[in-house]
């Protein structure tokens, strides 16, 4: 399951994508992307950022999987329709595991936050 639609920009050690929310994505509910959605969304975000880092084979974002969730806040949830656009800073990197500030936003606003400790499966 795809998360992220396009790559706007790379600087540092902040991506930043877009995702337009379809009727058919399974974290649709009642028309709404809900809370896994959104996660997924902010760590799909940081795969998207370390598989664009040079010397990356192929550009291909890594596998991996998220190892932890801490304060998660969500203040409203985007509609079919609407597209989200996601910033993710990596804020420390220690062997396999990356710590990450996602922020979502939908028109300009902040619609959801939280750190994300996500593990990298390496080839």
């Amino acid at each position: 399951m795809v998360m992220v639609d396009r790559l706007i920009e790379i600087v540092d050690k902040t991506t930043v994508t877009a995702f337009l929310i379809r009727e058919d994505n399974v974290f649709c509910e009642h028309g709404e992307f809900r809370e896994p959605g959104l996660i997924e969304n902010m760590a799909q975000t940081a795969a998207a950022g370390v598989g664009a880092k040079p010397g990356n084979s192929a550009g291909q974002a890594p596998l991996g999987f998220i190892g932890g969730i801490r304060n998660l806040i969500i203040t409203g949830f985007p509609k079919v329709g609407q597209e989200i656009i996601t910033r993710v800073t990596v804020m420390h990197e220690v062997f396999d595991a990356t710590i990450v500030q996602g922020e979502v936003f939908l028109d300009d606003k902040l619609i959801a936050g939280c750190e994300l400790k996500i593990f990298l499966i390496k080839n």
